[in-house]
């Protein structure tokens, strides 16, 4: 992802789009290669010179802000490691404190003997102490592994990472799904909503599989406490729906000249995820360690993949706790909330009448300063994790 330095977008009117390079353009795609070609070429050398082939690349070009966009994603696809024979700063202390005991340490003949003591005091050689003295520094640190895009993947990545960081300032999504009229086209909706839950977005969905749905995404800018962390999170959700048919997406964005709007829909052909590949989805390990912990001979605990269709919402639980009676309560995990969520995610299972739901959130997640006040049966904040123990007493209220 880009740093807010390196995102650049224009603004004419209400609309805002953010920078593309065009993926067939013979000096750009050349631009990409040379850079590419710039980190292979510095292969078990140090990021300190790898960032001085690139300054000595972008000279005093006009580009400097795109070129430091490629740049950094690039750094993004390498692996760096410290190479010492031990640790920097024990180093360090060996080496300057016998320098101490003979001082003055002033030519080159005074430094190799000192730098030999110590060597042999270590078990080691010379240029293995020169080598590990400053390594715990990110600059003298190697590059080990370079993840190598092809070119034109290069300009991809850059292209969508100028969106996520423009809905890194949004204040609001509006996500408006067709009707399912097929099984692929419901397929789609489930994997979005899991994606919307994966990411753990805060959200209110409308509508329904005959009629569609929309689906607001309270976005980083609208949130006063872990507002950075979310938005990260708004931004990898992104690439997350590009691969499904039947969406237009709606941004409302906080800009310098104030607020404007950035629109997309799945029939756009300038963005190609990664996402497209069947690479590991997040897991959640709240609920990961409560399915491991779960060990009640009442209640037994299994996985959701239902979604459960109200009047105008739908609702998407985790969960489905059934007790050796055959009563069944399902139960929702939510992601980042506020007191306000809360209580609006409530409401609308009391208009339901959907009296056998449980919220879990955590107060990890709380995106307000102010905590959550309401005593409803349907609802179980935890600290941390979540605790079979908590939640099993909790469905009791069910049994009454």
């Amino acid at each position: 992802m880009l740093t807010g330095d390196l995102a650049i977008s224009f603004q004419r009117g209400e609309t805002v789009t953010p920078k593309s390079l065009k993926t067939d353009d013979a000096r750009v795609l050349q631009t990409a290669a040379d850079l590419i070609l710039l980190v292979r070429q510095h292969a078990n050398q140090s990021r300190g010179a790898l960032q001085a082939a690139f300054d000595e690349y972008i000279g005093v070009g006009t580009d400097y802000k795109i070129l430091r966009g490629l740049m950094k994603l690039l750094l993004d696809a390498c692996e760096f490691s410290t190479s010492s024979v031990r640790e920097a700063i024990d180093l360090r202390r060996t080496l300057f404190n016998h320098a101490a005991t003979v001082h003055p340490v002033t030519d080159e003949a005074a430094r190799q003997q000192a730098l030999a003591h110590v060597a042999e005091q270590l078990g080691c050689q010379p240029h293995e102490i020169i080598a590990g003295l400053y390594s715990d520094l990110p600059a003298h640190h190697l590059l080990t592994l370079f993840d190598e895009p092809e070119p034109r993947d290069l300009l991809e990545q850059y292209n969508l990472a100028q969106v996520q960081a423009l809905l890194y300032h949004c204040i609001e999504i509006r996500l408006t799904l067709e009707p399912a009229q097929s099984p692929t086209a419901t397929q789609s909706i489930r994997a979005i909503f899991q994606a919307i839950k994966n990411y753990r977005l805060i959200h209110a969905i409308r509508g329904n599989a005959r009629a569609g749905y929309e689906i607001r995404l309270s976005g980083p800018v609208s949130l006063f406490h872990r507002s950075q962390k979310y938005g990260i999170q708004m931004a990898v959700f992104f690439p997350a729906l590009l691969p499904h048919p039947g969406w237009h997406l709606r941004a409302e964005i906080e800009t310098k000249r104030g607020r404007a709007y950035y629109e997309l829909n799945h029939a756009q052909h300038q963005l190609r995820s990664s996402y497209l590949t069947d690479e590991p989805k997040p897991q959640n390990e709240l609920l990961e360690k409560l399915r491991a912990q779960w060990r009640s001979d009442e209640w037994q605990l299994a996985d959701n993949h239902e979604i459960l269709p109200l009047a105008d919402t739908a609702l998407i639980p985790d969960l489905v706790f059934t007790h050796s009676s055959g009563q069944r309560v399902y139960a929702e995990l939510l992601g980042y909330w506020t007191p306000r969520y809360l209580q609006e995610r409530l409401i609308v299972i009391e208009r339901a009448a959907m009296n056998d739901y449980l919220y879990l959130a955590s107060d990890e997640l709380r995106c307000s300063r102010e905590e959550a006040t309401s005593t409803s049966a349907n609802l179980l904040v935890c600290k941390a994790a979540l605790k079979a123990k908590d939640i099993e007493l909790k469905l009791k209220h069910w049994m009454l």
